[in-house]
């Protein structure tokens, strides 16, 4: 066993990240803002933390008592900051929500287990007096995953997992680890490295987000093509349940049912609460090397990604802008926001492994590019996006400030229909914003198809949270539409949740709703998210 060498402080309690590099942008991009799109300051300034309005706490004094009397007393907390902090997740209306004072979603208590055995007691406590239950990571959901529905329960806990924290084994021989679910990413990676692996996975979430987040919510970081989701890497995990402990994944593949780890992978803690997860890592690599290629435009660039993907010529990191995006710069996210000239569609390759393999696998990679129109950049864009990969959140917080709403949203589809899916996506928002900056991006790509990451910009009008779900409304009948899925790997949370129940129709909701009553009798955990209620 090992236990982290640092410890990840708290992210802004209003927007993303390390408050440090909150910046305020500068006025020659403001002034663009306003002249492009009509952005205008926002008429009230956000509030400080201690301006939130808070819900007086519901919780009775007897159940704290017997929580306090699980995790023990200094891990219950009922203060003001740590419910503030425990309050929704960083999409842009909960932002929005946030920087109006708007605590209202606030838990009554913040408790923090140490074990699976004290997970199992704190489900058991709520359970019996009907108290719903959020289990919190990084607290990084953008789709409204930590808001808990309040209606028939005696009050709401945050099930805070930082402090299981803890790389338990490793088995070099399998090359499997077992890892605690309150472990961030950049935390998991250093405790790894002393054994010389990686996981390989770096959504943009990786500076904030933990283990059990990845799982909960099958993240898909920006190396899956070289090592895949976060749910490929997941062979075995311990999950605790108001019901009792499900301990699964015994051997690589199993031909013994169905794999009930698929009924936790995505579920969002609304099954259960993972306490342990068993996943397959790599060697951590010799080399790296990131490098750009144009295309003429998105449909070729497009083509070319494919081709790699069903040849089996796939680099670590692959992924493509469209021409708004690389215009816009955000392709290369170290300089976004300025205008650049660049022209056509910006690709961004990356190649890890011992030099032999990357040497390889650029090879075969820029042969299939090359064939196929692409014309090479060097390094540098591929290490500009490198330098800014984790950046865009922040400069997503800056936009909102000047007056700006900007979101994003991702889908996913086969090679044959991702066209029409493009088109449907960038309709549904132009018809609902009137004239918003839309951008996208491939991200990640498979043999059979990709997924579609996009990007939009507009003025926020007088009610911009009724403004922005109008617009998701009618992107995600858009989605359902063109043959897409709802959620690539942003999950379901409450914002997807109808969505999802026209996806999988009225049958898999049955079963969805089954799961959840067999599992969770009394309905406490995370309820009103992933799974539709009952009419």
């Amino acid at each position: 066993m090992e236990t982290p060498t640092s410890t990840a402080e708290p992210m802004l309690w209003s927007g993303w990240g390390d408050p440090a590099r909150a910046a305020e942008l500068p006025e020659p991009v403001r002034t663009l803002l306003h002249d492009m799109l009509g952005v205008r300051p926002p008429q009230t300034p956000a509030v400080s933390l201690g301006e939130v309005r808070l819900p007086a706490a519901s919780l009775p004094e007897h159940v704290l008592a017997e929580l306090r009397g699980v995790v023990g007393t200094g891990h219950v907390r009922s203060d003001d900051e740590a419910r503030v902090r425990h309050t929704r997740g960083k999409s842009t209306p909960d932002l929005m929500r946030m920087r109006a004072g708007d605590g209202s979603d606030a838990p009554d208590a913040v408790v923090l287990p140490g074990s699976h055995r004290e997970v199992l007691d704190v489900l058991r406590v709520c359970a019996g007096h009907r108290v719903a239950v959020v289990p919190f990571g990084g607290g990084t959901s953008v789709v409204g995953g930590l808001v808990a529905s309040r209606r028939g329960f005696a009050g709401v806990v945050a099930l805070d997992l930082a402090r299981l924290d803890r790389l338990v084994a490793v088995d070099t021989d399998s090359m499997v680890a077992e890892l605690e679910p309150g472990l961030r990413a950049p935390q998991a990676e250093r405790l790894l490295a002393g054994h010389g692996l990686t996981l390989g996975h770096f959504p943009q979430s990786f500076e904030y987000a933990t283990l059990g987040g990845f799982a909960a919510a099958r993240s898909s970081g920006q190396a899956s093509a070289g090592y895949g989701r976060f749910d490929d890497m997941v062979v075995g995990m311990t999950v605790a349940t108001p019901r009792g402990t499900l301990d699964l994944g015994r051997a690589p593949r199993s031909a013994a049912g169905p794999d009930l780890r698929q009924l936790v992978l995505g579920s969002e803690g609304a099954f259960g609460v993972i306490t342990s997860l068993r996943l397959r890592v790599r060697r951590a690599p010799q080399e790296r090397v990131y490098e750009g290629w144009r295309f003429e435009s998105f449909a070729a660039g497009s083509a070319a990604l494919r081709r790699l993907a069903q040849e089996d010529a796939l680099p670590t990191v692959l992924r493509l802008s469209d021409e708004t995006e690389t215009m816009v710069g955000l392709a290369r996210p170290d300089r976004a926001g300025v205008l650049t000239s660049d022209t056509g569609c910006l690709a961004v390759t990356g190649y890890e492994g011992t030099a032999t393999r990357t040497r390889e696998l650029r090879e075969r990679a820029a042969a299939v590019l090359a064939e196929l129109g692409g014309v090479p950049l060097g390094p540098e864009p591929g290490e500009s996006w490198t330098r800014g990969r984790y950046s865009a959140p922040y400069l997503r917080d800056s936009l909102l400030a000047a007056g700006a709403t900007v979101e994003t949203l991702e889908t996913a589809g086969f090679w044959s229909g991702l066209p029409r899916l493009y088109d449907a996506v960038r309709l549904a928002l132009r018809d609902s914003l009137g004239s918003p900056l839309v951008m996208c991006h491939i991200s990640h790509v498979y043999g059979t198809g990709a997924s579609l990451y996009f990007t939009v910009v507009t003025a926020q009008s007088d009610d911009p949270l009724a403004q922005w779900a109008a617009a998701k409304r009618s992107v995600n009948d858009a989605i359902l539409r063109a043959g897409g899925t709802i959620s690539h790997h942003h999950g379901v949370g409450r914002d997807h949740r109808e969505a999802y129940a026209a996806e999988v129709g009225e049958l898999g909701v049955e079963i969805l709703r089954g799961v959840k009553e067999r599992l969770d009798p009394a309905g406490i955990l995370n309820p009103g998210v992933l799974v539709p209620p009952r009419n």
